[in-house]
């Protein structure tokens, strides 16, 4: 397969990296960075939420928006768009969607209105679902056999590390130079990225045709039933909250613009610590640090409007919060492709649309609820829908997760 080269082994019997497996690997690593500008830029706006809606005139709620369309397109784009270009080169697309996402930047940091910034989005979304759908199940493609779950988890890497560091970045970015900034520095990222990907990237031919069909024999197992109810549940809870974190900390804790970006910079070290604990962990056992991961992000978001009055209590809670967000990504991503194993693609295209959907939902309900009541109020309905997933998970065991080779719980 293209990209993939045999190792030489020399008469002493080591093994010699050849030059088409370094380029494998710089090809898994404009991926993941890929992956990753499109994560930063997705979330940007939750640090920014005050100082664009300001700009614009516009509320909390409103300025929300930027949330939740690009989580809606990038739901219908990752099934409509994986399988409308099921016979085209995949490089060609990886490369398509980096341009794009070029453009939604450049737009967004000249927006003369919120009207641009809301096309920016636009373009965001279908970035989102297209690029992350196709691009979830190129390791195999780039990499000898054994280093497939390496590279595998190096791709994946990037979904919590955009997400836990996206939105301090965004916001100390934002602090020192204006919201436009930051848009701009996420436009050249993508650039610089589109530059690797059209170095490194060998042609590859698609080799797995994912036709409705596939996604509607997923949807009749159990397992991947559940995955989407779970899922569903603890990411509804996460962005319709942290969507609205900075107007928490502001209006609640009463924490400097300044302090704020210190606050969810500890926020993302801890969801990075969460990641990694987790992925040990999930591999083995989904459900169970699934669950141990929606309890505490419950756990932390109920406890807000009581000890987040104080910064102290609020750095602690941002924390517990942090390693359990950390964790999500990975047991659903995880969750998912064990209930699919010989459809990857198929799974990567239900993980993608369902995670972005509910972005979608969780910001839009979140705005809702902070235009109608406040930051505290917002907090304390997702720690409850969190509460709800945990529920599902407990009353719902799932046996058919066995069909992986990894062994249940």
């Amino acid at each position: 397969m293209p990209g993939v080269a045999t190792p030489v082994v020399t008469r002493s019997g080591s093994t010699r990296i050849t030059a088409s497996m370094r380029t494998g690997w710089l090809a898994v690593l404009s991926v993941m960075m890929g992956i990753f500008s499109i994560v930063t830029t997705e979330i940007l706006p939750i640090g920014l939420l005050t100082s664009i809606g300001d700009s614009f005139s516009v509320s909390d709620g409103t300025a929300g928006l930027m949330m939740t369309m690009p989580g809606f397109l990038a739901a219908v784009a990752a099934p409509t768009i994986t399988i409308a270009t099921a016979r085209v080169d995949r490089r060609t697309m990886l490369w398509a969607f980096m341009v794009l996402l070029t453009l939604a930047n450049v737009v967004a940091a000249a927006a003369p209105g919120y009207w641009a910034v809301l096309v920016s989005r636009v373009l965001m979304g279908i970035t989102i679902g297209g690029f992350w759908s196709i691009a979830a199940g190129l390791a195999e493609r780039l990499v000898p056999p054994r280093s497939v779950p390496r590279a595998t988890a190096v791709i994946f890497s990037a979904v919590p590390l955009g997400s836990v560091l996206g939105v301090p970045a965004g916001t100390f970015i934002g602090d020192v130079g204006g919201w436009r900034v930051a848009f701009v520095v996420m436009a050249a990222l993508s650039g610089a990225v589109l530059a690797a990907l059209v170095v490194v990237l060998p042609p590859m031919p698609p080799v797995q045709v994912t036709r409705l069909g596939v996604l509607r024999d997923l949807l009749r197992r159990s397992s991947t039933r559940l995955a989407l109810l779970v899922t569903f549940l603890v990411v509804l809870a996460h962005f319709g909250t942290y969507t609205y974190v900075t107007p928490f900390l502001e209006q609640v804790t009463d924490v400097a613009s300044d302090a704020i970006t210190i606050l969810l910079l500890v926020y993302g070290a801890a969801g990075v610590v969460g990641n990694f604990l987790a992925g040990t962990r999930a591999v083995r056992y989904p459900r169970a640090t699934f669950a141990a991961s929606a309890t505490l992000l419950a756990g932390a978001t109920l406890l807000l409007p009581l000890f987040g009055t104080s910064q102290n209590g609020a750095v602690i809670l941002l924390v517990i919060w942090g390693l359990a967000y950390g964790a999500v990504p990975v047991c659903s991503q995880t969750w998912f492709a064990r209930s699919a194993p010989r459809a990857p693609e198929a799974a990567s295209v239900l993980f993608t649309a369902s995670f972005q959907a509910t972005i979608g939902i969780g910001a839009l309900t979140g705005g809702v609820v902070v235009d109608r009541g406040s930051p505290s109020t917002v907090m304390l309905c997702g720690g409850f829908t969190a509460v709800l997933a945990v529920a599902a998970i407990a009353v719902r065991p799932c046996h058919k997760l066995a069909v992986s080779p990894v062994p249940d719980e």
